[in-house]
């Protein structure tokens, strides 16, 4: 501020200088900041429906999902999966289902997806000398056929290994046959995503527990549809047992075998039961994907995570029980969808030899009375068979040659 000159009485008045004109004008902007920088009323972006669950938006809602009509029988009581479902393998109708899209380790169900990606690729008459390199790195305690390196080995044996003692050995074998473990994990997610099986993530060709790898009840009935219908798949899944080449005795040159038995417990026992697979491991608990024929109608069941392992049987065939009762007096709750155009892997000798003779189709197993039968004292993996067992196995394959390599950890994928 400057005073003027007084008008006589010896005061002057108070001019603002530019300095403080300037600094009055700041403290006012500053005052009026906050009401400048309020935001104008958020406007709510629009809400966007969820995407409907693949196969029927009913199979993306929790809990059991059955539309009954009269007559319809009741489902069993006291199902103790965490996921499952029952549908049509020819219509793909999905009949009912509990948690079908609940993401869960596999297991060695998860060589359902391996079988479809690379059983197309070989003649099953082929023959294949193993490798050291292709039996390493095979995750400890997986469940083992017996192969042995720098020893030949045909094809089909190879795949009986894979589907009847759900052998990591013989899957390693065929993904280095393949191009390598990290090129068949790549084409089985391919070989998923082209089956719309959306839950699925491969990290492992064989099913071993790794952090990541998980798939659901429907994808898993997906990737059994998709297999069936190749011959020589329904072939091996309907294999009870076979014998095995085994090692090459050091005294006469001779190379002996031993027999291998099939891991599901189910197979023999159901009525019309052609398959599919089974696996336990420790993540994945029991999981077991089941097909079975009767009066023209091909049923899956896929169940996973019981709270033991001989309900994963016992739920599997009550529900395949139930849906055959359930013919034409329920509605589907979704279905399963087709395999996208272009997802199929190009044949090199499918279901056939070197003139592309396809298999004979398998015969169903004969019924026998009586529930599944208990796992075994002793077996730790989905075998169910301690030492006895294995050796009962063994004598029952024919006898000769020492028994399957069967070395379980709680960690083993089968």
């Amino acid at each position: 501020m400057r005073r003027t000159a007084g008008a006589g009485n010896g005061y002057g008045l108070l001019v603002p200088t530019p300095r403080h004109t300037f600094a009055r004008l700041c403290a006012a902007v500053t005052a009026a900041l906050p009401l400048l920088l309020v935001a104008p009323t958020a406007v709510a972006a629009p809400r966007q429906p969820p995407p409907t669950a693949v196969g029927g938006e009913r199979l993306g809602s929790p809990g059991v999902q059955v539309a009954p009509l009269a007559g319809a029988p009741a489902l069993p009581a006291d199902l103790t999966g965490q996921s499952w479902i029952v549908s049509d393998a020819m219509s793909g109708e999905v009949l009912a289902a509990y948690n079908p899209h609940l993401r869960l380790p596999p297991a060695s169900t998860l060589k359902i997806l391996f079988a479809d990606t690379v059983l197309p690729k070989f003649d099953r008459n082929a023959v294949h000398r193993v490798a050291d390199e292709e039996i390493q790195g095979i995750g400890p305690g997986s469940s083992l056929v017996g192969i042995k390196e720098n020893l030949e080995y045909r094809v089909e044996d190879l795949w009986r290994g894979v589907f009847l003692s759900s052998g990591n050995d013989a899957v390693h074998v065929l993904a280095h046959m393949n191009g390598g473990v990290p090129q068949t994990v790549a084409e089985m997610q391919a070989r998923a995503e082209a089956l719309q099986a959306r839950d699925t993530k491969v990290v492992s060709p064989d099913g071993y527990d790794m952090d990541g790898q998980l798939s659901s009840a429907y994808d898993l009935s997906l990737f059994a549809r998709a297999g069936l219908r190749n011959a020589d798949f329904r072939m091996y899944c309907a294999t009870r047992d076979a014998m095995f080449p085994g090692a090459v005795d050091k005294n006469t040159g001779q190379r002996g075998s031993f027999g291998i038995a099939n891991t599901d417990r189910l197979l023999g026992k159901y009525p019309g039961l052609i398959g599919v697979k089974n696996g336990t491991t420790t993540n994945a608990g029991s999981t077991f994907v089941g097909a079975a024929e009767r009066d023209g109608r091909t049923l899956l069941v896929t169940v996973m995570h019981p709270t033991s392992y001989q309900k994963v049987y016992d739920e599997t065939a009550a529900l395949l029980d139930w849906g055959f009762a359930a013919a034409g007096k329920v509605q589907p709750v979704g279905r399963l969808v087709d395999e996208v155009a272009g997802g199929e892997a190009e044949p090199t000798g499918q279901a056939g030899g070197a003139a592309g003779t396809p298999a004979p189709p398998p015969h169903p197993s004969p019924a026998t009375a009586g529930p599944a039968a208990a796992p075994a004292a002793g077996g730790d993996g989905d075998d169910g068979l301690g030492p006895v067992g294995w050796s009962a196995v063994v004598l029952a394959g024919g006898g000769a040659g020492a028994g399957a390599l069967v070395l379980r950890r709680r960690r083993s994928a089968d």
